[in-house]
């Protein structure tokens, strides 16, 4: 079984071994659970179920909070039930269905086919939209939809917790929307300005629901309202610096734009620095056409 953490009344979390992801629970008093990005392995994600059953718990929905692969798992120990979307990110999975189970059958062999990206869009929800979440989810539970990171990428909002999705981290800076696959020709116009926009309507949320704990979809859970205000501190300065890095002619010399034009902690990890560099360089690529 794998383990969970309590981190606010009726809200538990499980971390996978893989990426440090996040995997959110939500019960309410009858013991309805809805489970937010179950897990990466099949045993994680088995592990959840029989986590849920021993507690006597029973799973009344599933939510994705964006389409990319390691979040569009499940297993059918975990029930037959309503996984909500988005529809925008229904459709962007849809488009890119075959690499994402591709790049799923490759880091975390075993998942059932059928079971993959089965989602069902939720009924209402353009970008911008704070909505609440119908039965069968548990009662309390809103999602603002954005557009940073992934088409339709939406957050949880229940119960003074933010369950941000692949966003506000500690270990990874903001990933922005370049296309999936890398495919900068279907990436957005504006993915920083589409990223900012995002974060100031998670904040807007953070304040209008007296949010004091946040989950991102990796890393570690920020407790208290100024711990979860540094991580947009964080994202934003981030930000800024990449884009005044994108401004800048690079260095000519490989791996040097990195520590010397953002100054991030977390850019330490080989991957997230990878990252940062794809993103500086497709930023330089819109700025000069090519």
């Amino acid at each position: 079984m794998r383990e969970l953490r309590q981190v606010a009344a009726g809200v538990w979390v499980a971390t996978a071994e893989i990426w440090t992801s996040n995997t959110v629970v939500v019960v309410d008093d009858d013991g309805a659970a809805l489970v937010v990005d179950p897990g990466i392995t099949p045993t994680e994600v088995d592990g959840l179920a029989a986590a849920v059953a021993a507690r006597g718990w029973r799973v009344a929905a599933g939510l994705a909070t964006h389409p990319h692969w390691d979040h569009v798992l499940w297993s059918a120990a975990l029930g037959d039930v309503p996984r909500f979307a988005t529809p925008t990110a229904i459709a962007a999975l849809a488009g890119d269905v075959e690499r994402g189970w591709q790049e799923a059958s490759s880091a975390a062999p075993g998942h059932d086919r059928a079971l993959f990206g089965a989602l069902t869009p939720l009924g209402s929800a353009p970008v911008g939209a704070d909505v609440p979440l119908v039965p069968p989810a548990p009662r309390g539970c809103r999602v603002v939809v954005h557009e940073a990171h992934a088409p339709g990428h939406l957050a949880l909002v229940t119960r003074g917790v933010l369950v941000a999705g692949d966003m506000l981290s500690d270990q990874e800076v903001p990933l922005l929307d370049v296309g999936p696959g890398g495919d900068r020709a279907r990436a957005p116009l504006d993915p920083l300005g589409g990223y900012r926009r995002a974060l100031a309507a998670l904040e807007d949320a953070v304040a209008r629901y007296d949010v004091a704990v946040l989950v991102p979809g990796h890393g570690a859970v920020a407790v208290g309202r100024d711990a979860v205000a540094a991580r947009f501190t964080a994202d934003r300065a981030y930000l800024h610096a990449l884009e005044q890095a994108a401004a800048q002619p690079p260095s000519g010399h490989a791996g040097c734009d990195v520590p010397r034009t953002v100054p991030d902690e977390r850019l330490a990890d080989r991957w997230v620095a990878g990252e940062h560099a794809a993103q500086l360089d497709f930023l330089r690529a819109r700025l000069t056409g090519r």
